[in-house]
C-alpha cells in the first residue's frame, strides 16, 4: 500500500505529521491521548509543543463543543 501511495505522489510521513499536527491544535491533550493510544503524558508533551507551533488553543475546546448543533436536529 505504502508504495502505490508513493507511485502516486503521496508522502506518508508529510501526511501522518500533518493529521498529527491538526489533531493536536484542536483536541485537548486528554482526548489526544485517547484517540491515538498513547500515554497522558506524552500526549501533553507533544500536544502542547505542536499546540504552540500552530497557536492553536485547546483551552476553548469544551466551549466549541457545548456550541455544536447535533446532527439529527
Amino acid at each position: 500500500m505504502g508504495e502505490r501511495l508513493r507511485k502516486l505522489g503521496i508522502r506518508l510521513a508529510e501526511t501522518r505529521s500533518t493529521a498529527l499536527f491538526q489533531l493536536a491544535t484542536e483536541l485537548p491533550a486528554a482526548v489526544l491521548a485517547r484517540t491515538l493510544g498513547i500515554d497522558i503524558t506524552v500526549a501533553v508533551a507533544v500536544a502542547v509543543k505542536w499546540q504552540r507551533a500552530a497557536a492553536g488553543d485547546w483551552a476553548s475546546y469544551p466551549a466549541e463543543v457545548s456550541r455544536r448543533v447535533p446532527e439529527n436536529q
